[in-house]
């Protein structure tokens, strides 16, 4: 029997945030994905205040891996730098959330 033990330093990220462009009123998502489970002290960040899971804002992972955020009904307000950290990990990307103009 072969255990693989895995330690949070052997953790790369595999897939990390994308800049992202939305209109007001739509929704944003992020997704940061991990080489391995088990990574300890998951945040994520906007503009360096910490986000908590709510109905605007939802937070969610897949086979401790693949975690996503996202943000809904935007305003232009919420335009800054996601961020996510998983324990020594960190991920950045722009969200940038755009009006609508009459003129066009």
């Amino acid at each position: 029997l072969l255990l693989l033990y895995y330690t949070e330093e052997a953790a790369v990220i595999v897939s990390g945030l994308k800049n992202t462009d939305v209109f007001v009123g739509e929704s944003a998502t992020f997704t940061c994905e991990l080489s391995h489970p088990g990574v300890k002290n998951v945040q994520w960040w906007l503009d360096g205040s910490p986000l908590h899971n709510n109905f605007v804002t939802e937070i969610s992972e897949q086979d401790g891996m693949i975690h996503t955020l996202t943000l809904n009904d935007v305003a232009c307000h919420d335009s800054g730098t996601v961020t996510f950290r998983a324990g020594s990990l960190i991920s950045s990307a722009k969200l940038l959330v755009k009006g609508i103009s009459l003129l066009e």
